[in-house]
């Protein structure tokens, strides 16, 4: 594949308007869910993520989405819990015609996908987890528990919960593409973009 693939919506049972793609033509249908930060539009701009994904379409049929507050998926989260964001991946896998799949998790995805492995078997044929964890934050039984007692990154330079601790340092260039992951989108998505009634109506 070489260019980029155009992006879809599909609408979830709360009325969350979810971004998705899909490319590649392999025998088995893959599920990617990102992690903390996405951009399904934004993720071309970034050679090395762009080159990973061309990878999984070699042998796959991919399918990538932007989770609810994300990339270019509604905003207005609505209900944020871990049962709203299953319903995320089920919407997609039903616009897109899926009926089972390898799931993928991409760090905080992959708890999203375990629990939807879990909960729907009958639509998973697999389970991927990348750079995951089995939890957000610190606890007293977490692995390592006696060496590390904050839930914040000991990496130099990071940040809670944005795209700055993957920003490589000295490149601008780099750092641009990826600020592009957390920016508003130029264009909105049909729940952002449809009129909203009035409070009290």
């Amino acid at each position: 594949m070489t260019s980029i693939p155009e992006t879809h919506y599909a609408k979830t049972v709360d009325g969350v308007h979810i971004a998705y793609q899909v490319f590649g033509e392999g025998p088995v249908d893959l599920i990617f869910s990102f992690g903390e930060v996405s951009n399904v539009d934004a993720q071309w701009d970034l050679p090395e993520f762009a080159s990973f994904m061309r990878r999984l379409a070699a042998f796959s049929r991919v399918v990538v989405f932007d989770s609810r507050g994300n990339g270019l998926s509604d905003r207005d989260l609505g209900n944020a819990s871990f049962e709203a964001g299953m319903d995320d991946i089920r919407a997609v896998m039903d616009a897109a015609g899926s009926e089972r799949a390898l799931q993928f998790g991409y760090q905080d995805g992959g708890m999203l996908c375990a629990l939807f492995t879990a909960s729907f078997p009958e639509r998973t044929s697999g389970l991927i987890l990348l750079n995951s964890s089995a939890r957000g934050l610190w606890a007293p039984t977490s692995r390592g528990a006696g060496r590390r007692r904050s839930g914040t990154s000991t990496w130099p330079g990071s940040t809670r919960g944005g795209a700055r601790s993957r920003m490589p340092n000295g490149n601008s260039d780099s750092s641009r593409r990826t600020a592009r992951w957390t920016r508003p989108p130029s264009r909105g998505s049909p729940g952002t973009s449809a009129p909203r009634a009035a409070p009290g109506r």
